[in-house]
C-alpha cells in the first residue's frame, strides 16, 4: 500500500441531507446505544453470577452478548461524533479499524450461532451423549473457533483491501465497510472477489449447518408434547436470532453491494444501519423475553443486589 494512503481522508456523505434532525438523530442514537449495552450487560452478568446458567447454551449466549458489545463500538462512536459534527470525517486508518471490528462482529455473530445449533442439537437429538460431548474442553474450543475463525478471515480480508490504492474520497454510507473501501481503489483486483465469494460461501455453508441441526431438532420434537414445548423454549430464541442475522445481512447486501440509487437516502441509511444495529439490541431481547431460565436468573440477580445494597446501606446508618 502506498504510504499516502495511511494519510488519507473520507467523507462520509449519508448524513448530509439530515440537516436539522441531527440533534434529534443523536438522541435517539444515544439512547438505543446505552439500551444496547444495558441488555447486553444484563445478560453477560446474569450467566457470570448465577451457577445454575453455567451451562454450554447460556455460556454461548453470554458470548453472543460480548461479540455485540464488542460490534457497537465499531459503529456507535463515530456515529454519535459524526451527528455532532457539521461534517461526518474519518482518516483511512480509522476506516479500516471500523471495517474489521464491524466485520468481526458479524462474523463471530454466525460462529456463535452455529455453535449454539450445534449445542441445542445434541441436548435434543442426542441426550444421553450431552455431557460426554459438550464437555468444558469442548465448549472452549468452540468458544475459541467462534473468535479465531472471523479475527484470522476479517485480517485478510482488511489486509487484501489495503493493498489498493486509494483514489477516492466520498463514501456514501454512515460507516466504512469492505465495499466502500474496495469503491475508494484506483482499480479492483481479481483477489478480492475471489476472497469475497470464498467468505460468502463459508457464510453459506454455516447457515445450511444450522438449518440442518434444527431440521433435526424439529423432526425429533414434533413427536411429543413436551418436545414441542421444550423447542418453543429453548430452540426458537436461537431460530428468530438467525433470523434477525439474516435479515440484518440481506439489508447490507441490498445496500452495499446491490447498491440501489433510486431509493431516497433516509431509506438506504436504515437498510444500512440494521446490519450493526439489529443483531446486538435483538439478541438480549429475544433471549431475555423467551428464556424463562434467563428471566428467572435476571429477577434474583436485581432481588440479591437490592438486598447487599440495603445491607449496605443498614451498616452505615448503624
Amino acid at each position: 500500500m502506498e504510504n499516502s494512503s495511511f494519510h488519507k481522508v473520507f467523507i462520509l456523505t449519508g448524513l448530509q441531507q439530515s440537516g436539522r434532525n441531527k440533534a434529534l438523530y443523536f438522541y435517539l442514537t444515544c439512547t438505543l446505544y446505552i439500551l444496547t449495552i444495558a441488555m447486553n450487560v444484563t445478560i453477560i452478568v446474569t450467566v457470570r453470577v448465577d451457577k445454575a446458567l453455567h451451562e454450554p447454551m447460556y455460556i454461548f449466549l453470554s458470548n453472543l452478548c460480548v461479540n455485540g458489545l464488542y460490534g457497537t463500538v465499531g459503529f456507535y462512536p463515530k456515529f454519535l461524533i459524526d451527528l455532532l459534527s457539521d461534517v461526518a470525517v474519518i482518516s483511512y486508518p480509522q476506516c479500516v479499524t471500523q471495517t474489521f471490528v464491524i466485520y468481526t462482529s458479524a462474523a463471530c455473530e454466525m460462529t456463535t450461532l452455529t455453535a449454539m445449533a450445534f449445542d441445542r442439537y445434541v441436548a435434543i437429538c442426542r441426550p444421553l451423549q450431552y455431557h460426554s460431548i459438550l464437555t468444558s474442553q469442548m465448549v472452549l474450543k468452540l468458544l475459541s473457533l467462534a473468535w479465531f475463525y472471523p479475527l484470522s478471515v476479517t485480517l485478510t480480508v482488511v489486509l487484501l483491501s489495503v493493498r489498493v490504492p486509494i483514489c477516492g474520497s466520498f463514501i456514501s454510507k454512515l460507516f466504512c465497510d469492505i465495499p466502500s473501501i474496495l469503491t475508494q481503489g484506483c482499480y479492483q483486483t481479481t483477489t478480492n472477489r475471489i476472497f469475497g465469494i470464498f467468505i460468502m460461501t463459508g457464510q453459506v455453508i454455516q447457515v445450511l449447518l444450522i438449518c440442518v441441526s434444527y431440521a433435526q431438532i424439529v423432526r425429533v420434537c414434533l413427536r411429543s408434547r413436551e418436545g414441542r414445548r421444550r423447542f418453543t423454549q429453548t430452540c426458537l430464541p436461537h431460530i428468530i436470532a438467525l433470523f434477525v442475522y439474516i435479515l440484518s445481512l440481506l439489508f447490507d447486501i441490498s445496500y452495499s453491494w446491490a447498491y440501489i440509487t433510486n431509493l431516497p437516502i433516509a431509506l438506504r441509511n436504515v437498510l444500512g444501519m440494521q446490519f450493526v444495529i439489529l443483531p446486538p439490541i435483538c439478541n438480549p431481547l429475544v433471549y431475555g423475553l423467551q428464556l424463562p431460565q434467563i428471566r428467572t436468573a435476571i429477577l434474583k440477580t436485581y432481588l440479591k443486589l437490592k438486598v447487599s445494597k440495603n445491607k449496605c446501606n443498614n451498616r452505615r446508618c448503624c
